[in-house]
Parts: structure tokens; C-alpha cells; sequence
């Protein structure tokens, strides 16, 4: 069962690029994200409650994951999400932050003790050739300054976080540590918009399909298998999956979205699988 857990983290994590769009036309990209982490937060919290977790936790951990959280949902969130919502092109911001698997390989060895082999090496090149075969570099565009810095504020704390996370000492239940992450995240964010941003929500149906389906399916989904993966995995190996999620947000805009998919779109897929094959495989 362990073994499906990627395959399901890489289609609910893609799933992501699909509604993420829609969320920014209809709101200001950090209240949206402090709604969404608001309810995460609660809905980690009832869980833990139901599950008979303690929610009281020493104040080394409290730290641990809510430093976690605004690195992952704070930084790393509101990079991305804001970056597009000024004009960055999304496909540009995914390529930026697909280079985290290369940043990982190079700081879990002298951080984590991590043994990075030649074999994820290769995997790790072949992965990011594919997912660039995928996106494309539309070098006509224009790149806001803002933007670009935004995304790559969003891959150095997505690489630090997963970093961090394999780093922290505690084994608070998945459930605690994610509702303490989720509470980072928000606060964050509600920061954010008391100090920088205009809030708006425009609560239409669109808003509240897509965000629903990124509290439920991303959040709840996902993460908690991002984090669960990243426990039992090493760091190096976890995050190459993360080459595979371009790939597959090309080919679910393709079936829900009707966008184009070429043949180099299809070899920059079957690039990309086996390299991240190679780089996870034991």
C-alpha cells in the first residue's frame, strides 16, 4: 500500500496547478491562502481530537512544525500564487520551482548525512530535462522582476522546508504536526494582508469549487502524504517525484482543460518518468 502513496501524492499535488488559477481571479492570492489554511487547520485539529491525539506538545515541537509551516505554506505558497497572480507565466514559476530536487541533492548531503549516488544524480538531470521538454521556455514572455524573485523565494523555502522536515527530532502524529503547520501557515498570511495586501474574496462558485478541492484533496490529501513520505524516505529520493508534477498537470489541462499536448510534451513525460525511476528505485 505504502508503495501507491507517490502515484497518489504526484495526481492530487497536480491537481493543484489546475485550481490555482481560478482561486487568484476571484481573490487576493494571500487572503485566499489564509482562508484555506484557516479551515486546514481546524479540519487537522477535529481529526486530532477525534483520533485521541494530544494537541498539548513541548515547545521545542510547536516551533519545529510551525517554522515548518510558514516555509511550506507561507513562503513557499505565497511565492507561487503570487508571482502568477501579478503576470508570472505559470508554466515559468513550475520550471523555477522544479529545480528543488537539485537543490535537496545538493544540501542533504553536507546538511542530512545523506549519501546522493550517481544514479540520483542521473535521474535528477533527467528528470529536470524532461519536465523542461514539458513546460517549454516561452523566452518572449515577459517576466516580471517581482514575480521572478517571488518563485524563487518559493524554491529555496520548499527545499528548506523538506530539509527541515527530515531534519526535525519529534514524532508527533502526522495529524498534530500538520494542523501546527497549518496554523503557521495562516498566520503568516494573515501578516501578510494586515501589513501588505488589499484583501478581496469573491465568494463565487469557481472560488469555492477550486478552493475546496485544494483544502480537501491538496491539503488533506497530498501534504499529509508529502510529510508521511518524507519521514520514511530520505529527503534526496522524496522530493524527485517532484519532476513527474509538471508532466502531469500538462496531461490533466489536456483532458479537463482542453489544452494542447504535443509529441514533445509526451517525450519530455517519458523523459521525466525515467528519470525519477532512476532516482527512487532502490
Amino acid at each position: 500500500m505504502i508503495k501507491i502513496f507517490p502515484f497518489i501524492f504526484i495526481i492530487l499535488w497536480s491537481s493543484a496547478f489546475i485550481t490555482t488559477k481560478p482561486i487568484i481571479d476571484n481573490s487576493d492570492p494571500f487572503a485566499a491562502l489564509a482562508f484555506r489554511f484557516f479551515f486546514v487547520a481546524v479540519g487537522f485539529l477535529l481529526f486530532s481530537l477525534y483520533s485521541k491525539y494530544s494537541i498539548i506538545i513541548k515547545r521545542k515541537n510547536l516551533i519545529e512544525s510551525v517554522l515548518s509551516g510558514v516555509l511550506f505554506h507561507g513562503l513557499y505558497l505565497g511565492g507561487v500564487f503570487y508571482s502568477i497572480s501579478i503576470g508570472m507565466p505559470t508554466s515559468i514559476a513550475a520550471l523555477i520551482v522544479t529545480l528543488q530536487p537539485i537543490l535537496t541533492n545538493i544540501l542533504s548531503g553536507p546538511i542530512l548525512n545523506e549519501k546522493v549516488t550517481l544514479k540520483q544524480w542521473i535521474g535528477v538531470l533527467l528528470g529536470f530535462l524532461g519536465a523542461t521538454l514539458v513546460l517549454g521556455l516561452d523566452l518572449g514572455s515577459k517576466i516580471p522582476l517581482l514575480g521572478l524573485v517571488a518563485t524563487l523565494i518559493a524554491l529555496i523555502s520548499i527545499t528548506a522546508s523538506t530539509i527541515w522536515q527530515k531534519k526535525l527530532s519529534n514524532n508527533l502524529p502526522l495529524s498534530v504536526s500538520n494542523f501546527y503547520q497549518a496554523i503557521g501557515g495562516c498566520f503568516f498570511h494573515i501578516l501578510v494582508v494586515i501589513f501588505f495586501a488589499k484583501p478581496y474574496i469573491a465568494f463565487t462558485k469557481t472560488f469555492l469549487l477550486s478552493m475546496g478541492h485544494q483544502i480537501f484533496l491538496v491539503s488533506f490529501g497530498a501534504f499529509t502524504i508529502l510529510m508521511f513520505l518524507i519521514k520514511k524516505n530520505s529527503a534526496s529520493k522524496t522530493v524527485s517525484i517532484f519532476f513527474l508534477i509538471p508532466a502531469t498537470s500538462a496531461l490533466m489541462a489536456w483532458f479537463f482543460l482542453k489544452e494542447s499536448l504535443t509529441a514533445i510534451d509526451l517525450l519530455g513525460f517519458l523523459i521525466t518518468s525515467i528519470g525519477v525511476y532512476i532516482a527512487t528505485r532502490d
